[in-house]
C-alpha cells in the first residue's frame, strides 16, 4: 500500500470506528472492543508511514481543490509524522484508560464519549497530514468542535459555563485572527501550501511581518499562550481522560504543532529571523512560561495545577520555535512529544487518585504513596521528565531549548528556562512528598500496615506504559532527533 493509501486510511479508519461506536450502543463491551480495535489499526497504519517519511519521502494526497492554488490536501513531512504517532499511540493507552476510569465512576453518555474522542482524534490526524494551511484550519476547527461535548460531559451547569469559556475563546480566536491571517497570507503570497523556507518571503514586509505574525500566534488558541489561556483551565470540569486528550493527546499539542508549522513553513524562520518582527514573541512565551509557573504554585487542586504547567510547558514549545535556530526548533517539535508522554501520566496519575480515593486536592495527598505506591511513583516519574530531569524524556527538549538560547545570545531566556525549571519542582514535587513522606489524617490507617488499595488494573496500567514511555523516550531520543532533524533546514529533506 503506498503513501497516498495509507494516509486515507488514516483518516477514515477513526472516522469509520465512530459509526460503528454508535452502532454498538446497546453493548458496552462490544463497543470498548471497537475503539480499542479503532485505535490499534489507526496506529498500525500511521507507523507504516513512518520508513518513508524518515527516508525522505513525503507521501501526499489531494481530495479537492477549490479555486487554482487553494485545495483540501494532505501532505506528511517530519513534524507531522511525529504528532501523528503521538495522537494515534497515545489514544490506545487512553482507550484502555477511560475503560477503566468510566465504569468506575459511572460516567453518564458513554457512547457519545468515546465517538466524540475518535472524531477528535480523526480531526488531531489531519492536522498533522495537513498539506496547507486550508485543510489544517477545517479540521482544527472540526478538532474544537468535537471535543465540546467531551468538556461539558457531565451536563451541569459548571461544566456548561466552563464549556463556554472553552468554546468561545478558541472559535472567537479562530474567527477573529486565525481566519483573517489565513485570508492575508493567500492575498499575499496566492497559495497557503506548506512549503520549506516559507512562502512569505519578498510577499510582506516592515512592520505588516509582525502583525500578521501576532494574527496567527494569538488565532492560534489551542496553544494556550496568555492572555487567550483561559480556555484550558476553564476545561478541567472534563473527566480525567478528557483532560488527557486535551493536554497530551491532541487539542493543546495541536496548538503548538500549528505554531510550528506557521512559523518554518509559511514564514520561514530565515525571513522571521532577518525580518526582526519576531522578537516580541520570545518575550511573550518566556513571560507565559513564568507566569503560569507561578498560578499554579497556588492551585491546591490537583488538576488545576496540572493545566497551569500546561499552559507553561507549550510555552516552551513556542519559545523554541520563536528563537528562530534549528536547536529551538527541534527542542520546540521534541518538547510536544516529551510533554504528552510526561503529562499523559500525570492526569492519568490524577484521575486513578480520585477514581481509588475520591481526593482531587493536594493538600489530601497525605500518605496516599503508601497506599498507592504505583500511582504515585508513576506521577513521580512523570513530573521528573516534565521537569527535565535525565534519565527521562524531557531533559533533551530542554537541553536543545536551552543550547537555543545560548546560540542566540539570549541569557534572559536562559534564565527563563532555569527558573521555571525550579518552578516546576515546587508545584510537582509536594504532591510525591506529601504522598510518601507525610503522616496520613487521624485514622487513616498510614504506615507500614497499611493495605495497598489503587484503582482498577484498567487504570493502573496505562499509566505504567506512559511512564515507561518517559523513560523510553530518553533513550530513542536519537532516532526522533534524526526524523525531526530536516524541519531544521526549514522543512527540507
Amino acid at each position: 500500500m503506498n503513501g497516498s493509501c495509507l494516509m486515507a486510511a488514516a483518516l477514515a479508519i477513526p472516522l469509520a470506528g465512530t459509526v460503528l461506536i454508535l452502532m454498538s450502543d446497546r453493548w458496552p463491551n462490544l463497543r470498548e472492543a471497537v475503539t480499542l480495535a479503532t485505535a490499534a489499526s489507526l496506529f498500525a497504519v500511521v507507523v507504516m508511514l513512518v520508513p518513508e517519511v524518515y527516508g525522505g519521502g513525503r507521501p501526499a494526497l489531494r481530495l479537492w481543490e477549490i479555486v487554482p492554488g487553494l485545495e483540501i490536501a494532505f501532505t506528511l513531512e517530519p513534524l507531522g509524522m511525529m504528532f501523528a504517532c503521538v495522537s494515534s499511540g497515545l489514544w490506545i493507552v487512553n482507550s484502555i484508560y477511560s475503560f477503566g476510569y468510566m465504569r468506575a465512576k459511572k460516567e453518564i453518555h458513554q457512547t457519545r464519549f468515546y465517538a466524540c474522542f475518535a472524531i477528535a482524534i480523526a480531526a488531531a490526524v489531519g492536522v498533522a497530514m495537513s498539506g496547507n494551511m486550508l485543510t489544517l484550519f477545517i479540521c482544527y476547527e472540526v478538532l474544537t468542535l468535537s471535543t465540546y461535548p467531551l468538556v461539558v460531559h457531565r451536563g451541569d451547569e459548571e461544566s456548561i459555563r466552563s464549556g463556554r469559556v472553552y468554546l468561545g475563546l478558541l472559535l472567537g480566536t479562530s474567527i477573529l485572527f486565525l481566519l483573517g491571517a489565513i485570508v492575508w497570507t493567500f492575498t499575499a503570497a496566492g497559495t497557503l501550501d506548506f512549503t520549506p523556507g516559507g512562502i512569505l518571503d519578498g510577499r510582506l514586509a516592515g512592520p505588516a511581518i509582525g502583525l500578521m505574525l501576532f494574527l496567527y500566534m494569538y488565532g492560534i488558541g489551542k496553544a494556550a499562550l496568555m492572555p487567550v489561556h483561559r480556555w484550558l483551565p476553564a476545561a478541567m470540569v472534563a473527566p480525567t481522560p478528557v483532560s488527557a486528550l486535551l493536554h497530551a493527546v491532541a487539542v493543546v499539542k495541536a496548538g503548538v504543532f500549528t505554531v510550528l508549522k506557521v512559523i518554518v513553513y509559511l514564514f520561514g524562520a530565515d525571513f522571521l529571523r532577518e525580518s526582526g518582527y519576531a522578537d516580541w514573541l520570545m518575550y511573550v512565551a518566556a513571560a507565559s512560561l513564568l507566569l503560569a509557573s507561578c498560578i499554579a504554585l497556588t492551585k491546591d487542586d490537583l488538576k488545576a495545577r496540572l493545566a497551569y504547567s500546561t499552559v507553561s510547558q507549550l510555552a516552551y514549545v513556542v519559545l523554541g520555535a520563536a528563537l528562530l535556530v534549528p536547536s529551538g526548533i527541534i527542542g520546540g517539535a521534541m518538547h510536544i512529544a516529551m510533554h504528552a508522554m510526561g503529562k499523559i501520566t500525570l492526569f492519568f496519575c490524577a484521575g486513578a487518585i480520585y477514581v481509588a480515593t475520591g481526593k482531587t486536592e493536594v493538600s489530601q495527598m497525605d500518605g496516599i504513596g503508601r497506599t498507592m505506591p504505583v500511582t504515585l511513583t508513576a506521577f513521580l516519574i512523570g513530573s521528573l521528565s516534565v521537569i527535565g530531569l535525565p534519565p527521562f524524556g524531557g531533559a533533551w527538549s530542554k537541553y536543545f531549548l536551552t543550547l537555543a538560547s545560548l546560540e542566540t545570545g539570549h541569557m534572559v531566556f536562559l534564565a527563563a528556562l532555569a527558573i521555571s525549571t525550579l518552578l516546576n519542582v515546587a508545584y510537582l514535587m509536594p504532591v510525591v512528598a506529601r504522598g510518601f513522606f507525610a503522616g496520613g489524617p487521624p485514622g487513616a490507617g498510614t504506615g507500614a500496615g497499611t493495605a495497598i488499595r489503587e484503582a482498577p488494573a484498567l487504570c493502573v496500567v496505562p499509566l505504567c506504559v506512559t511512564a515507561l514511555g518517559c523513560l523510553a523516550l530518553f533513550f530513542y531520543a536519537d532516532a526522533l532527533y534524526a526524523l525531526l532533524l530536516p524541519i531544521a533546514a526549514g522543512g527540507k529533506p
